[in-house]
């Protein structure tokens, strides 16, 4: 365990606790799972409405253009909230459906690896088709925002502060990413 040799207590301050620069971590994952959503979202509206779900009728999903449309508007206002920190746990819940939809519907018969090298050719790398490797890693950092919160730079911690919450208020202290201590995981 890093924490358990003198570069884990480097990083801790003389309380044991992680210092202020832990609390960022958050920031990364958001970006990138909120513009992931973002940029397929908008992908599939670039194609025009009816591309997205005449894919899906073609798989036999019941509603295919409701089901298209309500997947763009996910995807995309879904990837904006999270994208800037705003009502992430709210949003978390239809884009985990799409991942879990798209996971098994689609990415499961191909199995794990997103990967699938199949050969280098004069045009570039050729891949095959991803399998679910990278739904559980959206999934994984949309459950690492819900349970840990959005973190420093987040609009759901500018929006606590301008409604005037106070500060003992449990959630405008989970918004403002302001968690009690945490205890230490190794030695002082």
């Amino acid at each position: 365990m890093v924490t358990d040799g003198w570069i884990g207590r480097a990083w801790q301050d003389s309380g044991g606790h992680w210092p202020a620069l832990a609390r960022w971590a958050p920031l990364p994952i958001r970006l990138i799972v909120g513009y992931g959503f973002l940029e397929h979202g908008l992908a599939k509206a670039a194609r025009g409405l009816d591309a997205f779900p005449s894919i899906l009728h073609a798989m036999g999903v019941p509603l295919p253009y409701l089901m298209g449309v309500l997947t763009i508007a996910v995807e995309i206002v879904g990837g904006f909230c999270v994208l800037i920190g705003a009502l992430v746990p709210l949003a978390s819940l239809p884009m985990a459906t799409v991942l879990l939809t798209a996971m098994f519907t689609v990415h499961w018969q191909f199995g794990f690896s997103s990967i699938k090298l199949q050969a280098i050719t004069p045009a570039g790398a050729q891949f095959g088709p991803p399998g679910f490797e990278t739904d559980l890693l959206y999934l994984a950092g949309l459950a690492s925002l819900v349970l840990g919160g959005s973190g420093p730079l987040s609009a759901g911690r500018f929006l606590t502060r301008a409604l005037g919450r106070s500060p003992s208020d449990p959630a405008a202290r989970a918004a403002r990413d302001e968690r009690p201590d945490i205890p230490s995981m190794g030695p002082n």
